[in-house]
C-alpha cells in the first residue's frame, strides 16, 4: 500500500484514494489465481501484458467482446451479495468469443462505484477471478473508478473485456452448415444476465419479499434463484472442438431465441426447434406465470433454459453429446438445422 499518497482535499470531495490501494492489496490474491503462462505484468501497472503463445497456430487471429451484467447488479444490492456478479461479466464476455472458436487469453474489468469500500472491491473482483480460472483467462488488470455524486454510495457498475485467439483456418463461420445438421443444447444455469429490466418489474424486486424461499424454485429464494452466476462454456466446447467439426455456435442471450440463434445460420437455411423438446427452467415458468407474459415474448426475451446451441452433423451428433457430458454439461439434442421457405432463420414449432 502507498501510504505517502493521500489528498484530504480529493478526500473530502468523496474519493478515498487510500482505499483503492487497500482495494488492491485485498484483491491481488483473486487475481494471483487467474495467472498462466502468459502473464508478464502483476496489477497495479499501467498496462497489463501478456505473451501469446502460438504453438499450433499458423494464422493467429485475435478475437475480443466486451460486456457487463447489467441490471442484475440490482439484485446483487438488494441482496448484498457481490462475490458472483463477477462470474456474470466474465462469461458474457467468453462465451461470446468462444463462438467462432477462440480461446481466451486475458480479461480485464471496469468497476465504477458511487463509494470505495475495499471488501466490496475484493469481493467483486473474486467473482471476476472465479469466472477467469472457469475459462482459462489470465485477469492481467482493470480499474476502480470511484465517482460520487454519479453513483450511489451502496451501487456499483462492473464491465469486462476479453481477447482470445483462434486460427484463421479453424474460425467458425456457418459456411459448411447443411440441411440435415444437429442442433445440441447446452444447458443454462438460470436466467443468466439478460432481461432483468423485465424480470425487476415481474417480481418488483425494490419492494417485494425476495429472500423467502419459494416451492416452486426448489426451495431457494427468488432473489437466491435470480443471482445464480451465468455459466461459462468454454472448457466443454475448447474440448468439443478438438474432437468434431463444429459448424456454428450461438450464445442466447439477450433476445433469446429468435434474435441469437439465427446470428449463426447462413442465409437458406433455418433452425427448426420444438419447443416441447427446451428443457425450460422453473424460474421462466414462474416469471411467464407471475409476469402473465406470452409464450413467443419469453422466448424472444430469455434463454428459457438453453445457454448456448451448437450446431454439428449428424453422424457426430452423439460423439459430440458424449464428449459434452463428459465435461460435465447436461448436452441433449435440441432440433435440426432444415432448408428455409421463407427466409426465416429460425422455426419453434
Amino acid at each position: 500500500m502507498n501510504l505517502n499518497s493521500k489528498s484530504e482535499a480529493y478526500a473530502a470531495a468523496g474519493v478515498d484514494i487510500t482505499a483503492g490501494y487497500k482495494a488492491v492489496e485485498l484483491m491481488k490474491q483473486h487475481v494471483a489465481r487467474t495467472a498462466t503462462e502468459g502473464v508478464c505484468s502483476d496489477v497495479g501497472g499501467f498496462g497489463g501484458l501478456f505473451e501469446i503463445d502460438l504453438t499450433g497456430i499458423t494464422k493467429p487471429v485475435l478475437v475480443s467482446g466486451t460486456d457487463g451484467v447489467g441490471t442484475k447488479l440490482k439484485l446483487a444490492f438488494l441482496m448484498d451479495k457481490h462475490d458472483t456478479v463477477g462470474i456474470d461479466c466474465v462469461a458474457m464476455c467468453v462465451n461470446d468469443i468462444i463462438c467462432v472458436g477462440a480461446k481466451p487469453l486475458l480479461f480485464l474489468d471496469y468497476i465504477a462505484c458511487g463509494k470505495n469500500v475495499p471488501e466490496r472491491i475484493a469481493d467483486i473482483v473474486k467473482g471476476v477471478a472465479d469466472g477467469c480460472v472457469m475459462s482459462g483467462a489470465a485477469l492481467i488488470g482493470g480499474e476502480t473508478a470511484e465517482m460520487p455524486g454519479f453513483y450511489p454510495e451502496d451501487e456499483y457498475d462492473l464491465a469486462g473485456y476479453s481477447t482470445g485467439v483462434v486460427d484463421k483456418d479453424k474460425i467458425i463461420d456457418n459456411t459448411k452448415m447443411q440441411a440435415g445438421d444437429v442442433i445440441i443444447a447446452l444447458p443454462s444455469s438460470g436466467v443468466h444476465s439478460n432481461g432483468f429490466s423485465l424480470v425487476r418489474k415481474v417480481f418488483d424486486v425494490e419492494n417485494a419479499d425476495i429472500k423467502t424461499p419459494v416451492e416452486a424454485l426448489g426451495g431457494r429464494s427468488v432473489g437466491e434463484t435470480l443471482l445464480t452466476p451465468t455459466k461459462i462454456y468454454v472448457k466443454p466446447v475448447l474440448a468439443l472442438l478438438e474432437k468434431c467439426d463444429v459448424k456454428g455456435i450461438s450464445h442466447i442471450t439477450g433476445g433469446g431465441f429468435y434474435e441469437n440463434i439465427p446470428r449463426s445460420i447462413p442465409d437458406g437455411l433455418c433452425a427448426r426447434i420444438r419447443k416441447a423438446d427446451v428443457r425450460v427452467l422453473p424460474i421462466f415458468k414462474l416469471i411467464r406465470e407471475k409476469g402473465g407474459i406470452s409464450e413467443r415474448d419469453m422466448f424472444n426475451t430469455f434463454n428459457m433454459g438453453v445457454g448456448m446451441s451448437i450446431v454439428v452433423p449428424a453422424d457426430q451428433a452423439d460423439e459430440a453429446l458424449a464428449i459434452l457430458r463428459a465435461q460435465g454439461e447436461d448436452a441433449y439434442r435440441l432440433g435440426e438445422i432444415v432448408t428455409s421457405d421463407n427466409g426465416e432463420k429460425i422455426e419453434l414449432c
